[in-house]
């Protein structure tokens, strides 16, 4: 972490920062920041929601910053003289720290139903939120498409960052450390009006995904296919973007929207994802999530009709192994391969074998049996195949599976 005081002195000095805690976990972490920019000189006010006095008390955060804590809008001293223009007219910076989901919320709708919205409606000043929640409502629609909102007013936000949560979950959602807060604070006062999105575990990284089924056409109506949703990739794809790398996904046919901030191409056969897949490398990781069809036909130009000869016979031609034409690259393969494993038996033991004949660098394991749900549900449980051994992990959304593996793929690539 980069000291926030350099060979200038203390560029926080004489600072005037309107800091409003909101009532989350993180707000112990509220405490810290205040020491640290008070360590730094700078001149803390604090704002308390009513929520945050559930976590933190008025009393810490006033001995910390040598003032008075302020909760109440209609304090009738302080509103005497319209105490809410006052904190705001008098900060250089308001810093919500930790931004909840519903404080974010009300901040997007310009809702000044207490002290801390009030006055975060009625400055003129920068904003910086420091964004703090569980995952999931980190993750959720809702939440992405308030901080898009915000970010278009020129609010500026740090983090969050992966990790344990008090909930027992892992993922995004940890509030920034209060260090990196600080830089950030510094960057906010002296640089432009809005800060470049955080950097993410896999930022300047090229991340290469397949996702869905292939339909290899038997005639213009009928066509082999696999039963992939294309849920588990898709997720995939969104996660590694939120992670900050540059991300290409190569659909077949689903009913899934794009992911957003995704480069997307959509295929429906093996040879056209393949051509897909070849034309947008090279790529730092290749994660072949798709289910593509192992086979196909020549296709008939009309439909085959019903004859008294009985079925036709469909002459199965092998398709182009996808993931082993990249993992056998030489020059310009991935730095990662990862691959996938649909199985309905002997899940580990057929995953170690493809491991080996793939020479790929990690295998994802599920079984697919039509009792698991798998193919078009919401969850799913994975083992981890790799030469240092297995990881097997319970059953889980995917959205948070392709979390976890983004948090993996992130330290294996370092």
């Amino acid at each position: 972490m980069a000291e926030a005081d350099g060979p200038a002195g203390r560029p926080l000095a004489g600072s005037r920062i309107l800091l409003i805690i909101g009532g989350g976990i993180a707000a112990y972490k509220a405490l810290d920041l205040i020491r640290r920019l008070r360590e730094r000189q700078a001149l803390v006010r604090v704002v308390m929601t009513a929520a945050a006095r559930h976590f933190v008390t008025p009393l810490a955060a006033s001995a910390l910053s040598g003032d008075a804590v302020y909760e109440d809008l209609f304090s009738l001293t302080a509103e005497s003289e319209m105490g809410h223009i006052e904190l705001s007219r008098d900060a250089d910076l308001l810093v919500v720290a930790p931004a909840t989901a519903n404080l974010i919320a009300r901040m997007t709708a310009g809702l000044a139903d207490d002290l801390a919205t009030t006055a975060l409606l009625a400055t003129d000043k920068k904003i910086l939120i420091a964004p703090a929640m569980n995952l999931r409502m980190w993750l959720h629609p809702a939440t992405r498409r308030n901080l898009e909102r915000l970010r278009g007013d020129g609010v500026l936000v740090v983090g969050p960052n992966d990790g344990d949560m008090a909930c027992g979950e892992y993922g995004p959602g940890r509030m920034a450390e209060p260090l990196e807060i600080v830089d950030a604070i510094v960057a906010a006062l002296s640089g432009p009006t809005a800060l470049p999105l955080p950097a993410g575990p896999l930022s300047g990284l090229h991340v290469l995904v397949t996702s869905g089924p292939t339909f290899e056409p038997i005639d213009p109506v009928r066509f082999i296919g696999n039963r992939s949703s294309g849920r588990q990739g898709h997720a995939i794809a969104k996660a590694a973007s939120q992670a900050g790398a540059r991300v290409t996904l190569i659909s077949g046919p689903v009913a899934l929207a794009d992911p957003s901030g995704v480069s997307v191409t959509h295929v429906e056969t093996a040879r056209e994802m393949l051509a897909a897949v070849e034309a947008a490398l090279p790529a730092d990781i290749f994660i072949a999530a798709a289910a593509v069809a192992d086979w196909r036909v020549e296709p008939g130009a009309q439909k085959t009709k019903k004859s008294a000869a009985g079925p036709p016979v469909l002459d199965l031609i092998e398709n182009p192994d996808i993931l082993a034409s990249v993992a056998r690259r030489g020059q310009g393969r991935p730095r990662l391969v990862v691959g996938f494993a649909a199985e309905t038996e002997n899940v580990i033991a057929n995953a170690r074998a493809k491991l080996e004949s793939k020479r790929c660098d990690l295998i994802v394991a599920n079984n697919v049996e039509p009792a698991s749900g798998v193919f078009g549900g919401t969850t799913n449980a994975v083992h981890l195949i790799r030469k240092e051994g297995v990881e097997s992990w319970p059953v889980m959304d995917k959205t948070e599976i392709a979390t976890r593996l983004m948090a993996l793929l992130s330290r294996i690539v370092g």
